[in-house]
Parts: C-alpha cells; sequence; structure tokens
C-alpha cells in the first residue's frame, strides 16, 4: 500500500514539474531571438558609443567624447527641430484621424470587414514601398496629385522639392502608413464598450455628439493613450519611408534624428561609436516620453 502511494505521489510530483516547465519551454525561443537581436545589440551599441571606430573591427576609448561631439555639432539643432516638429504634428493628426476613422467605421453597417481591410492595407506595405509609391505620386512633372491640380486649375507645388512642403509630404505620408493601425486597435476598444450605456443615454435624449463627448471618448481613454504612445515610438523611428521619399532633403528639411544616426553610423566618414551615441540618446529620449505619457495617464485615470 505504501509503495503505491509513493509512485502515485512521484507520478503527480513529475506531472506538476513538467506542469510548471512548460510555459518557459513555450517562451524559451522567444526570449532566446529577443535576447540576441534585441537586448544584446542594444547592450552593445551601449559599450560602442563610449569608443571611436571606423571599420567596426579596432575601438579606441573616447570617454564620453561621442556624447559632447553630438551636442556640439550644428546640424544636430535643425535635426531635433525637424523631429519635434515632425512628431507633434505626427502624433496629432494620427490620433485624432483614428479615433474619427474607428467611431465611422463603428457605425458602419454595409461591408464592414472590407473597409476595415482597405483601412489597414498600407500597414502591410513595406516602408521602401510605400515611400517609392508616393514619391511618383507626389512627382512634381508627372506626378498624378499634381497632374490632377493642374487639371483643376492649380499650380505645381514642389512637395518634394521644397522644405515646408517637404515636411508635409513626410507627415501625410506617415500618418497615411499607421492611420489603419490605431484605427484598429481604437475599433476594438469602442467594440468593448457596453452598448447598454449608448442605448440609455440615447433613450434619455442625448444626440450623438454628446454621447461621443460625455461616454465614449471618456471610455476610449486607456486605448487613446495606448495609441499615443505607439505613435509617438513610431514618430521618434520613422525613417526608411522618409529616407525613400526625400533622401532627407530638400536642403536637410526632413532630416530626422534616425537617419542622423544612419548618417553617422554608415556614410562616409563612417563613425560607430558616434552613431551608437546618437542610438542611446534616441532610446532615452522615447523611454522618457513613454513613461510621461503612462505617468500622465494613470494620473488622470485616478482623478
Amino acid at each position: 500500500m505504501t509503495s503505491s502511494s509513493n509512485t502515485v505521489n512521484r507520478r503527480r510530483s513529475v506531472i506538476n514539474w513538467r506542469r510548471r516547465l512548460m510555459p518557459y519551454l513555450f517562451v524559451a525561443p522567444n526570449m532566446f531571438i529577443f535576447i540576441t537581436f534585441i537586448i544584446w545589440p542594444a547592450i552593445r551599441g551601449f559599450q560602442i558609443s563610449f569608443f571611436d571606430s571606423i571599420d567596426g573591427r579596432t575601438f579606441t576609448p573616447v570617454g564620453t567624447g561621442n556624447y559632447r561631439a553630438i551636442f556640439g555639432d550644428p546640424t544636430v539643432a535643425e535635426v531635433a527641430k525637424n523631429t519635434a516638429t515632425y512628431v507633434i504634428f505626427y502624433v496629432i493628426i494620427s490620433t485624432l484621424l483614428s479615433i474619427a476613422f474607428a467611431l465611422i467605421v463603428n457605425e458602419q453597417v454595409f461591408a464592414k470587414g472590407f473597409f476595415r481591410a482597405i483601412l489597414f492595407l498600407p500597414v502591410m506595405l513595406s516602408p521602401i514601398v510605400v515611400g517609392l509609391i508616393w514619391n511618383d505620386v507626389l512627382d512634381r512633372k508627372v506626378g498624378p496629385l499634381n497632374s490632377l491640380l493642374q487639371a483643376l486649375g492649380g499650380g505645381s507645388p514642389g512637395w518634394l522639392v521644397e522644405p515646408k512642403l517637404g515636411m508635409i509630404a513626410v507627415i501625410f505620408v506617415g500618418v497615411w502608413v499607421h492611420l489603419g493601425f490605431y484605427s484598429i486597435i481604437l475599433l476594438a476598444g469602442l467594440q468593448g464598450i457596453d452598448r447598454s450605456l449608448l442605448e440609455a443615454a440615447a433613450m434619455d435624449g442625448a444626440t450623438r455628439p454628446q454621447i461621443i463627448r460625455t461616454i465614449i471618448l471618456p471610455l476610449l481613454k486607456p486605448t487613446t493613450l495606448v495609441i499615443l504612445i505607439l505613435a509617438t515610438i513610431h514618430g521618434f523611428q520613422s525613417f526608411d519611408f522618409i529616407y525613400t521619399l526625400t533622401g532627407g532633403g530638400p536642403l536637410g528639411a526632413t532630416t530626422l534624428i534616425v537617419q542622423y544616426i544612419y548618417d553617422r553610423a554608415f556614410q562616409t566618414p563612417i563613425q560607430y561609436g558616434l552613431g551608437s551615441a546618437a542610438g542611446v540618446i534616441l532610446f532615452m529620449i522615447i523611454f522618457a516620453f513613454t513613461a510621461l505619457n503612462f505617468l500622465l495617464g494613470r494620473k488622470r485615470d485616478a482623478i
């Protein structure tokens, strides 16, 4: 009797041990990829930021010299202004339009799935392809947009050759790329709202704008905070479609911080340490803005 009882206990112990181990086995491949391609490169980049290297093989210690060089670089002020302009307008426009599109699609009855797919389509395109497409669309001489404007009696704006228009163009394309992604997230938040609340408000005589302002938008605050954080991160990280669209021009008007990092690290003269230091600064900026958005969101929820 005792022997059989011990056998049962051992089997239970093995089963419990396997159950506890199983989640870690499932997570292990993802953690390996995350550590190998995210954590380790980040740590290595932080280390390289304190060295000078022109070939990636030989490194000369420079201490905080790379950071001092960045803050002493006269082009950094222009890059910072461009980045701030892009991020501010990109975040505001993306958030407002995604809320509007989510409300429209949520109320739509006919072909809702089709319009969701169309809205999400730009997200599935490669950023390089997006840049090439809009480069053709916004071409001053043969672009479809200027051809349409000329047909309507307008002029031929130099979307990609005039500094102010260049910034407007990259902001528009950036919003176009991610609008569907943000709208789908907000749409999920809208569908999580209890319909009985909306029906009760309508029965009490509330108009649709009043329902949106007093019920829907307050209940969407947590989801909107997620959109604000994601849009801020995407804004600071924007590079690939801008590089293929304008190359950072005209006259550096659309050169953002990620392109500054790329130019320092991979364009002649190669300065891996300087590029790594700029990458560390970008990480700190994104982390600070993300933490600030999160803390402000929690503070509003507490009130």
